[in-house]
């Protein structure tokens, strides 16, 4: 458990910087290069593992269904700001088979589904965002307040600013040089509603939906013996 938390660690770090990097030197010319760096990244290793531990194919496609599922829930949603049950789904990926799995789901999920919403500059980001809630959730799932349905809520419910706040930083930092504090806080503000609905989204699906989503998952999981981070 600890190498695992060790080597996503470094993965995200990484990951952010090459974030940063690439604005600073692509500008937007090269999201699409710097997403697919991101999955190889995040993919290379868990593959090797698999491979170790000589886990049956069905397993990765547990994942790849689940990264569907939550692409595909963006797609009806597009007209509701913010509302959609991607991160509910990432969420519980992460609940039920663990931090590198909900990880991959995340980051997954957001590629795909800006091939039906529109691919640009913000899709490496939002594959972090998404990446970085569903590791997040695997890295909690044994607490205590995890184990509630509140819990789970409470969670989602700040994840929907934490995903905001994050996706600010790419328009912060691709105009650094026109950036000032009216304008920083001023990007901060304008999301805040968008944040909000992000924010009861996530709770309304996780309270609807999340103990049984969670209850199938978790069968999954002891079926397959899914990798767990």
């Amino acid at each position: 458990m600890v190498n695992n938390r060790r080597y996503l660690t470094i993965v995200s770090i990484l990951i952010f910087v090459l974030l940063v990097i690439s604005i600073a030197v692509f500008r937007y010319n090269a999201y699409l290069m710097l997403s697919f760096l991101i999955i190889s990244i995040i993919m290379l290793p868990f593959f090797i593992r698999f491979e170790m531990r000589k886990v049956a194919v069905r397993e990765i496609v547990i994942l790849a269904m689940l990264a569907a599922i939550a692409a595909v829930g963006r797609v009806p949603f597009a007209g509701l700001p913010s509302v959609q049950p991607t991160s509910f789904v990432i969420i519980m990926a992460g609940l039920a088979f663990g931090a590198e799995s909900g990880f991959i789901v995340g980051a997954v999920a957001a590629i795909v589904s800006n091939i039906f919403l529109g691919q640009g500059p913000w899709t490496p980001w939002q594959m972090y965002a998404w990446g970085m809630m569903g590791m997040s959730a695997g890295l909690l799932r044994n607490t205590w307040w995890m184990s509630k349905l509140w819990g789970k809520a409470v969670f989602g419910f700040i994840w929907g600013y934490l995903f905001g706040w994050f996706m600010n930083l790419w328009i912060i930092v691709s105009n650094l040089e026109n950036m000032t504090w009216e304008a920083f806080l001023g990007i901060y503000f304008a999301s805040i509603y968008f944040d909000l609905a992000h924010g009861i989204g996530n709770v309304f699906f996780i309270l609807v939906f999340g103990a049984s989503w969670f209850k199938i998952l978790q069968r999954f999981q002891r079926k397959y013996g899914l990798l767990e981070a």
